[in-house]
């Protein structure tokens, strides 16, 4: 059976463990995700679906302040033990989080936490444009389901595409954290200020500023 890039994605995804050696266990599975699981699992590599079932009452809320004072992010992130929310990668982490919410303006930390009235008001909306477009209903409903995707990438954090690489999302990038650091980790809540923020004033591009300010940071 041939072994997708999709494939292989999906089970880093699932654990955390980098592109080859996922390749190697659904190679080696013939292209049965949970037997793949299995494989890195029993070779202990699969640490981030292991740790998924444990308590994350430690942790650190870091801030971000976007130069000037314009943007301010507070964000609680969670782990299992003081040592680590005391460890100099965990801290990165939590801060490359806050920068991520400063830059990418997201709503919610997850998609299920979009509420269901925003949702089916989002979908109407969705197969209106569709429709509008020339498309039949029922292309249209499936449109709609394309496009939501959309709307989590854009509004949930952890769909987001990671603003220092998004060849990864905010999801992934917190899964590679869990293998490498061998506990689990979740972002718990959020709040973004943006200065100014509901006060009809002259628009200021704060994203092109923060985007400006993040690709000094990776210089």
């Amino acid at each position: 059976m041939a072994i997708t890039a999709s494939d292989v994605n999906a089970l880093r995804q699932k654990t955390g463990v980098g592109m080859m050696d996922c390749k190697k266990a659904l190679t080696e599975a013939n292209g049965d995700m949970d037997k793949a699981v299995e494989i890195l699992r029993e070779k202990g590599m699969a640490t981030a679906a292991k740790k998924a079932g444990r308590i994350a009452a430690e942790g650190i809320v870091d801030s971000y302040i976007h130069m000037g004072g314009k943007v301010g992010v507070l964000v609680e992130v969670n782990c299992e033990t003081d040592f680590v929310a005391r460890g100099d990668q965990f801290k990165a982490l939590v801060h490359d989080i806050a920068l991520q919410i400063a830059a990418a303006k997201p709503l919610y930390v997850t998609k299920e936490e979009v509420p269901a009235d925003v949702l089916e008001e989002e979908k109407k909306i969705l197969k209106i444009q569709a429709m509008n477009e020339g498309k039949p209903e029922a292309i249209a409903e499936k449109m709609v389901q394309g496009r939501i995707k959309k709307y989590y990438e854009d509004f949930c954090l952890l769909e987001q595409p990671f603003v220092k690489d998004s060849s990864k999302t905010i999801n992934q990038l917190i899964t590679e954290a869990i293998a490498s650091i061998g506990e689990k980790i979740t972002v718990r809540r959020f709040a973004r200020f943006e200065m100014g923020e509901g006060i009809e004033k002259k628009k200021d591009d704060l994203a092109e500023e923060v985007e400006k300010q993040v690709s000094k940071m990776k210089g």
